[in-house]
């Protein structure tokens, strides 16, 4: 499955981040500023260390001020009251980031220009590092702990597990702040909503150079979650809503649950938007109401498009949606695309939710395609049912496949009837930009199918059943895994392989035989270009197998949302797993973390061909 935005999506998207930029949209606040005043003293502040430096560069009020508007430029008696003061700012200063022993000299001289000449000179001393720390809790968390309850005595531990600040860790005022704030979201997102900090001590012994951390928290109550109330709902049903849950009245509370399940709220196809909160009063921790916002579809909706993707180049696409076709509760998509490479049609007719999470479907598609210098005619007819939990994807459904391949070497038709089951299990940090964490997907599918080639003394014939079997594992990891880190090092590593299993002379339909080749494939070669040579055309083969390893880290800390990339891919496609050859393509590419999305452009060295190839796609593929 991959994920794509709709070029409008995109097109606004980009406008958006453009609208940032100096040139587009109105003026920046820099730019309706007055020019600052000719500087009036200058500053020059010694210390060994160079984030000290820049800590007092960007905070003292000796650095700020010398950039002022000019009908703000100080006096030179400000200027006496900020050298008198600074010793004791530069302390409180340094205080925050651990040094609590800085020696400080103020000196006012005159610079060469006739200026004054201001010199800080600041030895910083040793930094505290936490030599204890200790966290409690009271309240009903502590209770139920102490009676031996197991969810409780787990939920301490884990909270005390999590704890940030470690011993021999440097004392920073901004890192004990996070470490209190996200200690305590934990806890209120863990069944306590009502938790609250009865005390937080951080004792410092400047001699030492050492910090004592002490926290208390009071858990309060833990909250069980009561009925469900419903806000914004005029076209559909409260039904859709209901059926779309995994908890039920007495349970209790966690974020993590709410949260998944505004997730499917959204996902669903019906909303613009959802809301899913409790009432966090303490009167009523037993029975929390449940409260649901949310912000409707309209009921049709139609949307026209032009992009161009990298695998089949330009197109003009044309989206319809009807969310209670002839007023049942179900969803109407049809979808057409139209390119000189592409002609498509994708129709879906799914129902809204089920029990357990569960929807029908019934859906058909046409493709014309042209790759690798061949015409391939299919259609698709398709009846099943679905079912999306927070972490795991399941797909059942019989499917009518037929396929026809027009080529230089002649032409083969084929169709085919099938059992297919898929399933996607993701344990990632985001469904939609990704970090961390792992996918998987697998494919099965058992059937009959008959082909038939056209040659020039008639018609060869085979007919016979067939398995197909497909799985590809993605994995993500942040290099260092401390998400205070601004600049880390990204990887990203896939595999991924498939086969089908019939005799020889068994016509399988080319949509469900392998190719290699394009954005999501081996980049450095073109859609659907590598697969085994026959009459030397490229055709589909039986099994495939690919990989790929990237690398990625943020242009700059102020714009992390803008990566650069490295990568190298390998892959291909053949009839016999003696006959498999990896192409091999590298390159470097940029990424941008969009709201729909990763958008990736990369530039990619196909060493087969030995040609360089721009490779343009949005969306992670499962």
């Amino acid at each position: 499955m991959i994920w794509r935005a709709p070029a409008a999506v995109l097109l606004a998207v980009w406008l958006a981040g453009c609208a940032n930029l100096p040139f587009f949209g109105k003026k920046s606040d820099e730019q309706a500023k007055p020019p600052p005043a000719p500087p009036t003293y200058q500053l020059q502040i010694e210390t060994p260390d160079a984030a000290v430096r820049r800590l007092l560069q960007t905070y003292l009020d000796l650095a700020r001020f010398q950039s002022v508007p000019e009908t703000d430029a100080i006096t030179s008696v400000e200027l006496d009251r900020l050298i008198a003061a600074s010793p004791s700012q530069v302390r409180s200063l340094l205080e925050t980031e651990g040094y609590f022993n800085a020696e400080v000299h103020v000196a006012r001289d005159k610079a060469a220009s006739g200026l004054p000449l201001i010199r800080v000179n600041v030895a910083p001393g040793a930094r505290a590092r936490i030599e204890k720390w200790q966290v409690d809790v009271s309240g009903e968390l502590q209770k139920s702990a102490q009676a031996d309850n197991e969810d409780a005595v787990v939920e301490l531990a884990a909270l005390r597990r999590r704890w940030p600040l470690k011993v021999d860790e440097p004392f920073r005022q901004a890192a004990w702040s996070e470490a209190k704030n996200v200690t305590l979201a934990r806890l209120r997102a863990e069944g306590y909503p009502a938790a609250a900090w009865l005390r937080t001590d951080a004792r410092v012994d400047a001699q030492a150079n050492t910090v004592q951390l002490h926290v208390v928290a009071d858990s309060g109550p833990l909250y069980k979650l009561g009925g469900i109330t419903i806000e914004g709902l005029q076209r559909y049903d409260e039904e859709d809503i209901r059926r779309l849950t995994t908890f039920g009245p007495g349970q209790p509370y966690n974020e993590q649950l709410l949260l998944d399940y505004q997730e499917r709220l959204q996902k669903v196809g019906l909303f613009e938007g959802a809301i899913v909160e409790i009432d966090p009063d303490p009167a009523t921790y037993q029975a929390a109401p449940v409260r649901i916002r949310v912000k409707e579809l309209p009921l049709q909706t139609a949307t026209v498009g032009v992009g161009y993707s990298a695998n089949t180049g330009p197109r003009l696409t044309l989206e319809h949606v009807h969310r209670k076709v002839f007023g049942q509760r179900w969803i109407a998509k049809n979808k057409f695309e139209v390119g000189p490479l592409l002609k498509s049609w994708q129709g879906e007719l799914t129902s809204h939710p089920l029990e357990g999470l569960y929807r029908n479907l019934v859906s058909g598609g046409y493709e014309r395609l042209r790759s690798a210098d061949e015409w391939r005619t299919s259609w698709t007819a398709r009846v099943g049912r679905t079912q999306d939990t927070p972490r795991i994807e399941r797909l059942y459904y019989a499917e009518l496949t037929h396929s026809r391949l027009d080529t230089a070497a002649g032409t083969a038709s084929s169709d085919a009837a099938s059992l297919n089951y898929h399933w996607i299990g993701r344990h990632v940090d985001s469904v939609l930009l990704p970090t961390r964490g792992a996918t998987l997907s697998l494919q099965g599918a058992v059937g009959y199918a008959i082909g038939r080639d056209i040659e020039e003394q008639g018609i060869v014939e085979g007919r016979g059943p067939f398995t197909r079997a497909f799985g590809r594992f993605t994995w993500y990891k942040p290099f260092p895994d401390d998400d205070t880190v601004p600049q880390r090092w990204f990887l990203t590593a896939r595999a991924e392989a498939g086969q089908v299993f019939a005799r020889d002379r068994v016509g399988v339909p080319d949509t469900l035989l392998f190719r290699a080749g394009g954005d999501e494939s081996v980049r450095g070669y073109a859609y659907r270009t590598l697969g085994p040579l026959v009459n030397g055309v490229v055709t589909s083969g039986r099994l495939m197998a690919a990989g790929s390893v990237e690398i990625a880290r943020p242009i700059s800390p102020k714009r992390p949302q803008f990566l650069w990339a490295a990568f190298v891919d390998a892959g291909n496609a053949a009839n016999r797993w003696s006959d498999l050859h990896a192409a091999l393509g590298y390159g470097v590419g940029l990424r941008w973390r969009s709201p729909v999305g990763p958008l990736r452009v990369d530039l990619a060295y196909g060493q087969e061909v030995r040609r360089v190839r721009m490779h343009l796609s949005v969306g992670i593929a499962f």
